[in-house]
């Protein structure tokens, strides 16, 4: 009877389990995605293998929290793209807190089959800046901007005309806009503190995707995470220009240290991989390609130097122009602020590197003053063992795998076979030795 009972006891368990596993198949399938950072190629990818995945598994939404600062206009475009492609609505939701869905990250929202924002975000400042770290010229701007307008202006429309109005008015004038004055002119559907939150407003919720109507079913849905992969996150993390710059500045300095002392492999290596990653960063980043004459002109003096008997005068001169080439480089008026170089690590890394050539310097300038021994010459100050007594005759001693006839200095105590002795002068092909203890 125990038997029978633990059989029905395991059957009534495993059929239970059966029954919650298809019940949690048969509720709504909702994937979270998470865009934290600049609108950068990176996050392009994540967004696209996001929608595909959703589509793949047939979810019934694709949310995706955005808290970005901005980016860039074209990639902005392509998602923008990607979004209203998709088979699967996708809802575009700022948050956290104090999240902001700046310039182009204000356009991914309003491309959204629907939008939410948490309390106290930001949407908006949609100005169009140049991708080369320069100030747009007034064609350039009126391109972009009527580019921009263009992209949501179909998606928008349907709000109403304030709705469109203030979308245009965050692009022509960078203006801003809270969670409330969005909801106020439907730009955005709902003001929301958390995901569960939004999936309950949208129950029920019409959305229009692909010019058909969809009513979104998101009562008790189970929400799934689809988080970066380590790709697209490492991908993101290099387009960060600290991360760039450092990595500019760490593999010239490993080149260079190369080519200054050939012979060895891990700071050539190290200068490669370094600059390699660094190139990425550079055809992504708005940057001006003119503060690269001025890097080039740093690194140039930092090797006349250790060449030129200045004594630190052109180190000096090229740590100056390092700062200035990286900040021209990185940081030009019409650069966006999240994509700046920080000052202090510039000038923290420009004396660094001022400091390691001079350390360079140094070594040169002490190598110089070392007098330079070849030949028999070497054999000052090496040691030896008597292979036979030394008196005023001479006598025989062993350097290494040789044996020398060598005679006594004055001074020297009486020297016997077997002592250990040490060569004062070189005559001819005569040594002169001392004992030692």
């Amino acid at each position: 009877m125990k038997r029978i009972g633990f059989f029905l006891l395991l059957l009534a368990t495993l059929l239970a389990g059966f029954q919650t596993t298809q019940a949690q198949g048969d509720r709504p399938l909702v994937l979270v995605m998470t865009a934290d950072g600049p609108i950068m190629p990176p996050m392009l990818e994540y967004i696209k293998r996001g929608i595909q995945t959703a589509e793949r598994r047939d979810a019934e939404v694709l949310v995706i929290q955005i808290n970005t600062p901005g980016g860039d206009l074209l990639t902005t475009l392509d998602i923008i793209a990607a979004i209203r492609a998709s088979g699967v609505p996708v809802v575009v939701y700022v948050a956290p807190r104090n999240a902001i869905a700046g310039s182009a990250g204000a356009l991914i929202t309003m491309a959204g089959h629907a939008s939410a924002m948490a309390p106290e975000t930001v949407i908006g400042a949609s100005t169009p800046i140049s991708g080369s770290g320069g100030d747009l010229n007034a064609d350039e701007r009126a391109k972009a901007t009527n580019a921009s307008k263009a992209a949501i202006r179909d998606i928008v429309s349907p709000r109403g005309a304030e709705a469109l109005a203030l979308a245009e008015a965050m692009i022509d004038e960078a203006k801003a806009a809270t969670a409330r004055e969005a909801l106020e002119v439907h730009l955005v559907d709902f003001i929301v503190d958390n995901i569960d939150d939004l999936l309950e407003s949208l129950d029920g919720f019409t959305v229009q995707v692909n010019n058909e109507s969809h009513v979104l079913n998101t009562a008790d849905a189970t929400t799934e995470p689809l988080d970066m992969s380590f790709i697209e996150r490492f991908l993101l993390l290099l387009t960060d220009p600290n991360i760039v710059f450092s990595l500019l500045s760490i593999g010239t300095t490993a080149l260079l240290i190369e080519i200054s002392s050939p012979g060895g492999w891990v700071a050539g290596f190290v200068g490669v991989f370094c600059l390699s990653l660094a190139v990425y960063g550079f055809g992504v980043l708005p940057i001006n390609w003119f503060g690269i004459i001025f890097l080039i002109t740093a690194f140039v003096l930092f090797i006349l130097d250790i060449k030129a008997p200045t004594h630190g005068a052109l180190t000096t001169a090229g740590v100056a122009s390092f700062i200035i080439g990286a900040l021209v480089l990185f940081n030009s008026a019409a650069t966006p602020q999240f994509q700046r170089v920080s000052v202090p690590l510039v000038i923290g890394f420009g004396v660094f590197l001022g400091l390691v050539f001079f350390g360079i310097l140094m070594l040169a300038l002490r190598t110089t003053h070392v007098p330079v021994r070849v030949g028999i010459e070497s054999y000052v100050g090496k040691t030896g063992i008597a292979r036979s007594p030394l008196d005023e005759m001479g006598g025989q001693v062993q350097m290494g795998s040789e044996l020398w006839t060598a005679d006594p200095v004055a001074e020297s105590e009486k020297i016997g076979k077997g002592d250990h002795v040490e060569v004062v002068e070189v005559k001819g092909l005569r040594l002169k030795v001392r004992k030692i203890k």
